[in-house]
């Protein structure tokens, strides 16, 4: 009897998070990334979680794809272009490409997000400085405080 398959004929995967190198952002927020040119070579989605520690987001920016967001544990609020919106687990957003959004966690203990890119080669535009560089690279580790309201929130 032959031992139990770990994964997939290729280039199927399974994909275990306590398996994969985390993407530090910074400040107590943590990319797990899913799917991506980093790990197939035929994507056409870009996908992975990202966990953030209470009172923390990402700035204000945008993509080159579209983009959903599904929260999948905590609370959350989402700023889409110019408007707020609370969320909790369960709850999803889609972003078009070029929209400026971002991601806060407003609860009390950690907040995840399951994030969709609709592309493989995928950009992130901060909105306040127009600064451009590929998603998960070196200079994509902004993360920070936020508090709901202040202007740094938003940038």
């Amino acid at each position: 009897m032959s031992a139990p398959r770990t994964q997939p004929l290729p280039p199927s995967m399974v994909l275990r998070p306590e398996e994969i190198e985390r993407f530090d952002r910074g400040n107590g927020v943590v990319t797990v990334p899913f799917v991506g040119k980093w790990n197939c070579a035929d994507n056409e989605v870009t996908t992975g979680m990202t966990v953030f520690t209470p009172g923390t987001g990402i700035p204000l920016h945008s993509h080159n794809v579209e983009e959903t967001v599904l929260v999948y544990e905590g609370e959350a609020t989402a700023v889409v272009g110019d408007d707020e919106f609370d969320l909790v687990a369960g709850q999803a957003t889609w972003v078009p490409a070029g929209v400026p959004h971002c991601f806060r966690n407003r609860g009390a203990g950690p907040m995840t997000i399951y994030w969709v890119y609709g592309g493989r080669d995928v950009t992130r535009t901060i909105t306040a400085t127009g600064e451009t560089f590929e998603h998960l690279s070196e200079a994509d580790r902004g993360a920070g405080p936020v508090r709901r309201g202040d202007s740094a929130a938003r940038s």
